[in-house]
């Protein structure tokens, strides 16, 4: 019996084996084709452009998708699940990209990426099909949320690199740049659409995703195939949990910190705030001296001695600081005060922020590919430098405008903001591509990606941080002293006045209407009509609130100009034109 059953072993294995030479001939022939790198391209931007959406989608349908599971947000306690399903998704991203990278250059990072196309999707279904209510549902979201993060994290650990090895040098900047555009316009093109399906219905907000990445998965499937080099190698698991620790510590001790802690307006003083971050970087040391002494190290430290890989990577991160919090300063910015002001209700303020957002996605969108395809010829440095500065200036205008500002100059503003950052980010990604031998591109792209998407979580808590430094020094006056002058009962007025400054930017940043929600319905019942209607009107939250937040505004460009300047400082440092040399067989569909 045992017989009869081995006999067909060997030919089983040897159809299996005629099966992966076919299979490899196929590949090697359409990786061969020019159309390839096209498809490589179209795919991997697809990619992208979803998983940067949905790192912003939730911003704008918060307040539609807290109301369909029965949740508010504002009250205490629930603060924490807010933050944690918008910034859960980019922590995770930030935590893993490297990892997935790494593995993607041991075993394929075509196979890496499908896999995360697949995830992403699978995730996208489970949270649009939430059925529980109340605390229940906003954790299980936040669950989902992370694990669909998984997914992204493989996306953008290995888009990259599938493009780096399927375009040759003189091409890679356009191409990267193109890629590059479609994720960082991603995030604002995430606001746009977070507003239109959030008031139709919460759930298509996650299952818009959802044909998208069927399409992706299967399309990523057949048509994408490894072209470049693997190394095998052992997997640093010491690295990787050491990382993973110290760097998630670290970024939930920054979330954290910038919720109130007893009578302070931040957590900054809070123990278990400040033992997260000291710890994290503690761990994060302990990983450095790991990665220095492992074989097979998953940070490739001795990657920063290419002089182009680093100073990229530094400017990279410098400009992610300036331009990660600028996103949630104009939403406040608009919906807590501009919006009201010029005759729009509270409720709808949130889509009509992404609208009128949309020169800084037009600027991304005409800089990008011009700026990446001129990269290709002229190298890096003079473009990627001088779109440091563009958006430096950018911000300087930003700070010299009123808060009651006129559309056309803010308009103008932000356009100069899209262009001077799109001008940047394509030659920049395309002169860190470039850099890295073809065997660690998975994990050098990795590195690259963690800089950016945890630069992106640390803005915000620095804006966070700033906003509301300048607004604790006058806020609770100002709303005390208005409360009172419009009727609002003294103890009702200070209890709001005592209440954290994040409450109000809370407020404003999820469309709900400021006053009408601090005070509630009890004290605004109690309230002449008059009274009460002008309170919870349109003008009266705005005005109040207009010269508190410039402190905090100008707090915060300040940084951001500070931070591009520095950015362009480190990206004129990076040197020459430079492409490191690409071996003959590196073609070769999953060379070894």
């Amino acid at each position: 019996m045992s017989v009869r059953e081995t006999r067909p072993a060997a030919p089983r294995r040897a159809t299996l084996s005629t099966r992966a030479a076919a299979r490899a001939r196929r590949a090697a022939v359409r990786t061969a084709s020019p159309h390839y790198r096209w498809i490589a391209l179209s795919n991997t931007t697809l990619g992208v452009l979803m998983a940067s959406i949905n790192a912003s989608i939730l911003l704008i349908a918060l307040p539609d998708i807290f109301r369909g599971i029965g949740v508010n947000p504002l009250e205490p306690g629930n603060t924490s699940l807010m933050l944690w399903l918008i910034m859960g998704y980019m922590v995770v991203t930030a935590v893993l990209v490297v990892s997935f990278g790494r593995l993607g250059d041991m075993y394929g990072r075509v196979r890496m990426y499908n896999a995360g196309f697949a995830i992403f999707t699978i995730f996208s279904v489970l949270l649009s099909v939430t059925w529980m209510q109340g605390t229940a549902g906003a954790l299980w979201m936040i669950v989902m949320r992370i694990l669909q993060g998984v997914g992204g994290a493989m996306l953008f650990a290995n888009s990259n690199a599938i493009i780096t090895d399927a375009f040759p040098v003189h091409q890679r900047g356009l191409a990267l740049g193109l890629n590059q555009v479609a994720g960082i316009a991603g995030s604002f093109i995430g606001l746009i659409i977070g507003g239109i399906l959030g008031p139709i219905d919460w759930r298509l907000v996650f299952l818009v995703s959802v044909p998208v990445g069927v399409i992706g998965t299967v399309w990523a499937y057949i048509s994408l195939h490894d072209t470049g080099v693997r190394r095998r190698a052992r997997m640093d698991w010491w690295g990787n949990i050491t990382f993973a620790v110290g760097l998630v510590a670290l970024l939930v001790g920054i979330t954290y910190g910038i919720q109130p802690y007893g009578a302070h307006t931040m957590g900054w003083t809070n123990p278990a705030v400040l033992s997260a971050m000291g710890g994290g970087i503690l761990v994060l040391i302990v990983f450095c001296i790991i990665e220095t002494r492992v074989a097979e190290p998953m940070f490739h430290l001795a990657l920063f001695r290419i002089r182009a890989f680093t100073a990229g990577n530094l400017a990279s991160l410098l400009s992610s600081l300036g331009r990660g919090g600028l996103m949630f300063v104009l939403i406040i910015w608009l919906q807590g005060i501009w919006l009201p002001q010029h005759g729009y209700d509270f409720a709808s303020t949130p889509l009509w922020a992404g609208i009128y957002m949309l020169p800084l996605t037009v600027g991304f969108l005409i800089a990008g590919p011009v700026s990446g395809w001129l990269s290709d010829r002229f190298g890096a440095r003079a473009f990627a430098t001088g779109g440091m500065l563009v958006a430096a200036a950018s911000f300087v205008w930003l700070l010299l405008l009123p808060v009651d500002f006129t559309y056309p100059p803010f308009a103008a503003a932000l356009l100069l903001n899209g262009i001077g950052m799109g001008v940047f980010a394509s030659p920049n990604r395309a002169g860190i591509m470039n850099s890295l031998p073809p065997g660690e591109r998975g994990v050098g792209a990795g590195m690259s990606t963690v800089f950016q998407n945890a630069a992106m979580v640390l803005s915000i808590g620095i804006f966070f941080s700033l906003m509301i430094t300048g607004l604790a020094h006058s806020l609770p006056e100002a709303l005390q002293s208005g409360l009172v002058a419009h009727g609002v009962p003294a103890a009702a007025a200070a209890k709001v006045a005592a209440l954290p400054p994040v409450s109000v930017l809370f407020a404003s940043l999820l469309g709900y209407n400021p006053v009408q929600t601090l005070l509630g319905p009890a004290v605004i019942a109690q309230l002449p009509a008059s009274s009460a209607a002008y309170l919870t009107g349109r003008g009266f939250f705005p005005s109040l609130i207009s010269g508190p937040f410039a402190d905090g505004l100008t707090v915060a460009f300040v940084f951001a100009i500070v931070a591009c300047v520095v950015a362009a400082v480190a990206s004129a440092l990076r040197g020459g034109k430079y492409a490191y040399p690409e071996p003959i067989s590196s073609s070769a569909p999953g060379m070894e």
